[in-house]
């Protein structure tokens, strides 16, 4: 059976059919952005994880050693010794130099002055005094004050309650102390003991 020439195909099929084959569609690469996307949530969970824990574990710690609150003062700090030196007679200028200036005024009370001192700690008021200055005039007519502290009081009052304060070492005796003391009966003195071992004699080094 004679055999038939193989006719060459055209060259628009192939270059159809090489199309075909070519991997240029786009459809992989969007297949393949959902799984970036679950791959990067995946490695965002731990640091999420790490963020609670964190977040926890500061909680506890504030919990346990609470922040530290510094003392808040205000108004004036008033002792028994500066509210002695004011007496009736003064005048406005020497009693703003002894207490300082008023916390409070009024424009429709002019011969009042009002001192007033706050003391928190810990956001809770430890301390509160107010106190009155009556003027008649410009000279002071009475004062109206409770009970303050003397300056030394103040100073204790104020002071942080924390551990004692070590007391320092006593170095040396007083008198009587020394007096107290036992005595201590003298050591007579022991002749020299002989040595353990027989000393030689080397003849001088030099003719004498």
């Amino acid at each position: 059976m004679p055999l038939r020439p193989v006719r060459p195909a055209p060259l628009r099929r192939v270059s159809h059919v090489l199309l075909r084959l070519t991997p240029s569609s786009p459809r992989p690469a969007r297949r393949a952005r959902p799984r970036a996307v679950v791959a990067a949530l995946l490695a965002c969970l731990p640091l999420a994880g790490c963020n609670t824990l964190s977040d926890s574990a500061l909680a506890v710690i504030t919990l346990v050693l609470p922040p530290y609150k510094a003392d808040v003062v205000q108004g004036n700090v008033i002792t028994r010794e500066q509210l002695a030196q004011v007496k009736p007679g003064r005048s406005r200028d020497e009693v703003r130099e002894l207490l300082g200036s008023p916390l409070l005024t009024d424009v429709f009370h002019a011969q009042r002055w009002d001192y007033v001192f706050t003391l928190r700690r810990n956001g809770v008021v430890v301390q509160q005094r107010s106190l009155v200055v009556w003027f008649e005039g410009d000279v002071v007519r009475q004062v109206d004050a409770p009970e303050v502290p003397s300056e030394r009081e103040f100073v204790a009052s104020i002071a942080p309650q924390g551990k004692p304060e070590a007391v320092p070492p006593k170095l040396s005796l007083t008198e009587a102390e020394r007096a107290a003391l036992p005595r201590v009966a003298p050591v007579a003195a022991s002749a020299p003991a002989a040595p353990a071992f027989p000393t030689r004699r080397y003849p001088p080094l030099e003719p004498q």
